[in-house]
């Protein structure tokens, strides 16, 4: 059974930072192409990042240069690094494994405010 889930999101100010992780349990994470989204209050799912062995990584256009995906596949996890974050990034961001459809997890909130 796959298992999918998220963790690191809270409330912080404009500029400040975040580090999510997301972490698997029944696949070999290290060969699975990873994904976060995010799905702002009352809007759409976006994809943000995704990762795949051998390329580069893949960034949504507004968090290029400020978010930072990695890997490490000896703790089955994914991070997103969530740097000069502002307003406009508050979601719940979500992970997902695999290509669509994947496994998603339950996602974690993240709220820029002051």
């Amino acid at each position: 059974q796959v298992q999918v889930v998220e963790s690191g999101g809270g409330l912080v100010q404009p500029g400040g930072s975040l580090r999510l992780a997301c972490t698997t349990s029944g696949i070999n994470m290290a060969f699975w192409s990873m994904y976060w989204y995010r799905q702002p209050p009352g809007k759409e799912r976006e994809f943000v990042a995704s990762i795949t062995s051998g390329r580069d990584p893949v960034y949504l256009e507004s968090v290029r240069g400020r978010f930072t995906i990695s890997r490490d596949s000896a703790k089955s996890t994914v991070y997103l690094q969530l740097d000069s974050l502002k307003p406009e990034d508050t979601a719940v961001y979500l992970c997902r494994a695999g290509r669509s459809p994947g496994y998603w997890g339950q996602g974690t909130q993240v709220t820029v405010s002051s």
